[in-house]
């Protein structure tokens, strides 16, 4: 009997860590996607920042070492290999303190986020350039284009930007039109000029086509949906973990001699 627990004991502890192999694939690839991301929102984020850009490395380095312990933990598994269940144990502890880290990070660092966040968004559309080529304006072209919305509390944001202004014509953000359903990769850059209505006193914003609702509650609706995938991403991983060190100090006391012939040889 005790056999045949120890038996399953280590084919549950294989499964767990082929699970756990995955999700650290999820974590490392999440990580990776808040650094790489140029054409979302996340990277406006990433500019306003660095505990974001701090979290994503750490989300990197967690995901790639569990990665490799969970690779480690199923070849101790199926070996019984006392030092590596006992090393898989260590290092499972550590990635939990790191994740909770994380996550203590990114949870008490959201007011400061959201603050910060208004300022970039108000400098970016204050010196947005329609001559320029920027990754951020187009990120931003991007969130307006896709959320629905215009400037940070509400369309009057971008009576900031001089070059705006300065038309004689009405004038207006292109990506902040109102209407607008195509979905298509080409997305409208820069400032838009309504045909034939031309204004005497000028560039008046109640005359332009534009959504009138700001982006900051919706950005923030946004973050905050988001969040609940992470935090929820993060509990199953720390579950499986747990269960992992569970399973791996059950098979550990009963594995009572150092057989090293058992480890693959490569």
């Amino acid at each position: 009997m005790g056999s045949a627990c120890i038996k399953v004991t280590k084919y549950f502890l294989f499964l767990f860590n082929l699970i756990f192999f995955i999700l650290g694939a999820v974590i490392l690839g999440f990580g990776v996607w808040i650094l790489a991301d140029k054409s979302s929102f996340i990277s406006v984020l990433q500019t306003s920042s660095s505990s974001l850009r701090m979290g994503a490395y750490v989300f990197i380095g967690v995901g790639a070492v569990t990665m490799l312990m969970g690779f480690l933990g199923c070849i101790g598994a199926v070996n019984e290999v006392r030092c590596l269940l006992g090393l898989y144990f260590a290092f499972l502890l550590l990635i939990l303190i790191a994740q909770m880290t994380a996550g203590a990070l990114f949870y008490f660092n959201m007011g400061k986020l959201k603050q910060e966040m208004g300022g970039i968004v108000m400098e970016l559309i204050r010196d947005y350039n329609s001559s320029r080529e920027d990754s951020l304006q187009d990120a931003w072209d991007y969130v307006q284009a896709q959320v629905k919305c215009c400037g940070w509390a509400s369309f009057y944001n971008w009576t900031d930007n001089t070059e705006l202004m300065s038309r004689s014509e009405v004038t207006y953000p292109c990506s902040c039109e109102k209407g607008e359903e195509d979905n298509s990769l080409s997305m409208r850059k820069g400032f838009c000029e309504t045909a034939g209505n031309r204004t005497r006193s000028g560039n008046k914003p109640e005359d332009w086509p534009v959504y009138q609702e700001g982006c900051m509650e919706k950005v923030q609706a946004w973050l905050q949906e988001n969040l609940g995938i992470i935090l929820g991403v993060g509990v199953g991983v720390a579950v499986i973990e747990l269960l992992g060190m569970v399973l791996s100090i059950c098979l550990c006391r009963h594995v009572h001699s150092e057989d090293y012939s058992k480890v693959p040889k490569y």
